[in-house]
Order: C-alpha cells, then structure tokens, then sequence
C-alpha cells in the first residue's frame, strides 16, 4: 500500500528525531494504513562496529519501536500498547545495507481486539529478520508487545 501524506510527514520527521536517527537506520516506508513499514541500515562509519561489520545496537535499535507504533495506530486511543520484551539473534555479520519489513495483518488485529474483550491484557510476540539484498538473514529480532484495554470512567 502507498504512503499517504500524513504516514510520509511522519517518516520524514521520525527519521530527523534524534534518538532513532543515532542508530544510522532511516525509515524508508510506512503504508498510509500503517500495516506495513520498512526501514534501511547501511554499513557506514556511524554503523560500523571495531571489526569493520555493522554494530549490534545499530542493528537493534533499527528494528525496535516499529510494532509498537503500528499497533497504536491500528488499534486506536482505546487500547494501551507497550514494548514489554526483546531478543536479537545475531546469524552473520553485516557487511552491506540491510533491510527489514515490519507488517500486520486485519487477522492479527482483530485476534488482539477479540482477545481483549475476555482478557484485561494480552502479550504478542512479533518477529522481524534484518535481510541483505540476497535475502539472507543477518539478524532476527523478535518483540513482545504488551496490550490492553483502556479502562473507562
């Protein structure tokens, strides 16, 4: 799906705030329904770690906030989304750009909207894998996403 004006001016000023922009990745994509994003790590000297291959916090840090911040937009002010738990398999080093595409699914949305009408909260696992231009997998991040329902006055 194409961005829309409002998810491009988001990517655009996501990339500029300084926290993310640190870790050398640049968003690349966000759909204009925000269930699907992309973001580039290149090798550079920002990235690059002591032996000459892309820093582990760089590839970490490129990934981490990317479900959070689609779920609170698919899932609206009535929901509390959180980053509870993350793990970073490392499966070989990175010595060219990587990409990753983070997307969801309406299943896994309504899944989560239909789990929270019987529970006060859910936790989700999500798994995004840091790939070369090959297609070879570098790194696997997987993510726990905390969430639960807004209580009303």
């Amino acid at each position: 799906m194409a961005e829309s004006f409002k998810t491009r001016c988001f990517r655009l000023a996501f990339n500029f705030w300084p926290c993310y922009r640190g870790t050398g990745a640049r968003v690349t994509h966000i759909a204009s329904d925000w269930r699907e994003t992309r973001i580039r790590l290149p090798l550079s000297l920002r990235t690059r770690n002591y032996v000459g291959t892309i820093f582990g916090g760089s590839l970490y840090a490129a990934v981490d906030p990317f479900y959070m911040l689609m779920l609170i937009h698919n899932l609206g002010r009535d929901y509390i989304v959180w980053d509870k738990a993350a793990s970073i398999r490392f499966r070989r080093p990175g010595r060219s750009t990587l990409t990753a595409t983070f997307r969801l699914d309406e299943a896994e949305l309504q899944e989560i909207r239909d789990l929270l009408q019987d529970l006060p909260k859910v936790d989700r696992t999500y798994t995004v894998e840091l790939v070369d231009k090959d297609g070879v997998v570098h790194a696997v991040v997987e993510k726990v996403i905390h969430i639960a329902r807004k209580e009303r006055d």
